[in-house]
């Protein structure tokens, strides 16, 4: 009776992760069928087959500027990431593995990060980067998004540092190596599945990002792909399948991105939440 309610139950759980993929799946190839369509297609039968598929509205979504957004946005994301990793893995070592006066103020400090609201921000960035002359720049977009990814990064990094064995530090510092040199050399190399799973999150996150995009940027060169799917939408018409099949080329990066990293990913985060 066991094994039959056991088989009875991973049939139920497989069923339900099926189910699961598919209300994922279909939404996606849903908007992939709808760039090939007219507007006329789209508002009158959204769920059937194109009668003849528009190849010109992917090529029209293209040439309006989405390979111009996408290079820009691939520039901002790929900075923002790297340098919110990369100092979250700085700040997340001392403060989950050193031991210092001041270390609970620090992550203090740090975590309440997550408690602030972008929104609530906004105008004090702009007054500052509007003093220091960085308004209308990728450099100022760059900064402030690896700014709010930091506070998160860094605790999800304290929490898989905290749990790897004390003992490497303590049998390094016996041969003689130092804090960096354990931290480089130690450390990082073993920290590959939590950077993964930071760099596609905070990837995710800025990609998306249009709040800061749309108040920092004025310049439309400059502009990244939220913003340049906006512009797609005219004041009295909008080309409804065009902007469709600008979002399915501005999400490619992104699905690729995953599925480079998706292993070290599902690592990271699970052995974040069972170490923590």
């Amino acid at each position: 009776m066991k094994k039959a309610r056991l088989k009875l139950l991973h049939g139920l759980i497989y069923f339900l992760f099926i189910l699961f993929a598919i209300l994922i799946i279909l939404p996606l190839i849903w908007m992939v069928i709808t760039g090939f369509k007219t507007n006329k297609e789209l508002f009158l039968s959204p769920f059937a087959l194109p009668r003849k598929w528009e190849w010109e509205n992917y090529v029209n979504a293209w040439n309006s500027g989405i390979g111009m957004y996408l290079k820009n946005s691939l520039l901002v994301t790929v900075i923002s990431t790297l340098l919110s990793t990369s100092l979250s893995c700085f700040a997340a070592y001392p403060l989950s593995r050193l031991h210092f006066k001041s270390k609970r103020f620090w992550v203090y400090l740090i975590m309440g990060g997550l408690m602030l609201a972008p929104q609530s921000s906004l105008i004090s960035l702009y007054k500052m980067i509007n003093w220091v002359h960085l308004l209308d720049t990728q450099l100022a977009l760059e900064v402030v998004n690896a700014v709010f990814r930091i506070p998160f990064a860094t605790f999800l990094i304290m929490t898989f540092y905290k749990g790897i064995s004390y003992s490497l530090d303590e049998s390094a510092y016996i041969d003689g190596a130092r804090t960096g040199q354990i931290f480089c050399r130690i450390i990082l190399p073993l920290s590959k599945p939590i950077i993964a799973s930071c760099s596609i999150i905070s990837f995710r996150a800025v990609w998306n990002e249009l709040m800061f995009a749309n108040v920092l940027l004025q310049s439309s060169s400059k502009k990244t792909v939220p913003l340049g799917l906006i512009n797609m939408q005219g004041m009295t018409t909008t080309n409804w399948t065009e902007v469709i099949a600008g979002t399915v080329i501005a999400s490619v990066p992104l699905i690729i991105a995953f599925l480079l990293m998706q292993k070290q990913f599902v690592r990271g985060l699970t052995a974040g939440s069972v170490k923590g």
